[in-house]
């Protein structure tokens, strides 16, 4: 029988996505003594950009604080004026399989500030990815609105996504963002943080 062959970076790399499975299955058994080592884990798999679960990465160094953290509970307009709220949310989307949503939204805010000669190609892949009938991460709008858009993508301006934009966001803030408050992932990262703040 044939045997299958992995070079080391393979092996690396599977034995990784297990090591966040592992971590993603535990954060939901451990103890509360234990929940610490374990969310830290967890928080490296699900959002990459989040070091031991408080630091992100970019160029500024910036912390990550309690206080922030708290600001995503006030509205979804300041969990996605974050970046790291953005990474979080994305990731609790993801265990809900709707991160289309989310992604459709960054596209479109991405779209907003796309130079004129470029909006073309935009609207085009925009359209493809999310708005048409068998598209892979279709958005949740009804018929008429994905009509509107397509004719709005055909010949495309800085606002052709807008209204789809504003369907989804009010679809995210009524429906996940509640859910995303209540969630562990939410939760635990708070927690973490308001323990770190207190030491």
């Amino acid at each position: 029988m044939p045997g299958f062959f992995f070079s080391h970076n393979n092996m690396a790399e599977l034995n990784g996505k297990e090591d966040c499975k592992l971590a993603e299955g535990k954060i939901h058994k451990k103890k509360q003594k234990a929940f610490g080592a374990d969310l830290k884990n967890y928080l490296k798999c699900m959002v990459p950009h989040i070091e031991s679960g408080i630091k992100t990465s970019n160029s500024r160094n910036v912390m990550l604080s309690a206080e922030e953290v708290i600001q995503w509970s006030q509205s979804l307009e300041k969990l996605l004026a974050s970046q790291s709220g953005q990474g979080v949310f994305r990731e609790f989307l993801k265990s809900e399989f709707s991160e289309e949503n989310i992604e459709f939204w960054l596209a479109c805010e991405d779209y907003k500030k796309t130079k004129s000669d470029h909006l073309h190609g935009k609207a085009e892949r925009i359209y493809e990815e999310f708005v048409q009938s068998d598209a892979i991460k279709q958005i949740n709008i009804d018929y008429q609105m994905r009509e509107a858009t397509a004719k709005k993508a055909q010949d495309p301006t800085h606002t052709s996504f807008d209204e789809a934009q504003k369907t989804v966001y009010i679809l995210m803030e009524r429906d996940s963002y509640p859910r995303f408050l209540k969630s562990k992932a939410y939760l635990n990262l708070l927690n973490q943080l308001q323990t770190s703040t207190s030491k």
